[in-house]
C-alpha cells in the first residue's frame, strides 16, 4: 500500500501594483519652504484565497510627510502577489501569508513609493526594513489575548 501525498508548492506567480495615489496638496508653495519633514506611516497586509492554489497578499503603506505642519505629500501604495500556495499545512500558512510574502513584496513596495516620492519633487524617501515576521507575531499575539479576554466575559 503506497501513501499518495502530494508535495507542498510555494511560488510566486507574480507581483503587481493593485492601487497607487500621490498627492502634493500644497505644492509649488511646499517646495520654498525649508525640508524638515513629518513623516508618519500607516502599514497593513492582508491575504486572500483567490482559488484552490493561490493566494493573493498585499501590503498597503500610506505616508503622510508634513513640513510646518502642512502636508507637503500623501502617498497610497498597494503592492500585491500572486502566490501558489499548494499542500502547505495550515498552522504555516498563516506565517507565509503574513510575514514570508510581505517580505517579498516590500522592496517591491519600497522602490514604487521612492520613485513616486522623487517624481514629485520631493527628496527620496527609502523605507527602512520592516521586519514582518515580528507585526505577524504581535498580531497573533493580540487576536489571542482578545479572544481570551472575550472568553473570559460573563455572559448574562
Amino acid at each position: 500500500m503506497s501513501e499518495n501525498k502530494e508535495q507542498s508548492q510555494f511560488a510566486l506567480q507574480r507581483i503587481y501594483t493593485k492601487d497607487i495615489s500621490f498627492e502634493a496638496p500644497n505644492s509649488p508653495a511646499a517646495f520654498t519652504k525649508q525640508w524638515k519633514p513629518e513623516v508618519k506611516l500607516d502599514l497593513n497586509t492582508s491575504g486572500r484565497k483567490v482559488d484552490e492554489q493561490h493566494y493573493e497578499v498585499s501590503v498597503k503603506i500610506t505616508i503622510t510627510a508634513k513640513n510646518d505642519d502642512e502636508t507637503a505629500f500623501l502617498v497610497e501604495l498597494v503592492q500585491c502577489g500572486l502566490f501558489a500556495v499548494v499542500n502547505i499545512p495550515e498552522q504555516q500558512l498563516g506565517a507565509m501569508l503574513g510575514a514570508i510574502c510581505p517580505n517579498i513584496l516590500f522592496p517591491y513596495l519600497r522602490e514604487n513609493i521612492d520613485s513616486l516620492v522623487v517624481k514629485g519633487g520631493f527628496p527620496a524617501l527609502m523605507l527602512a526594513p520592516i521586519n514582518f515576521e515580528a507585526l505577524y507575531q504581535k498580531r497573533l499575539q493580540e487576536a489571542q489575548a482578545a479572544q481570551k479576554e472575550a472568553s473570559e466575559q460573563p455572559t448574562h
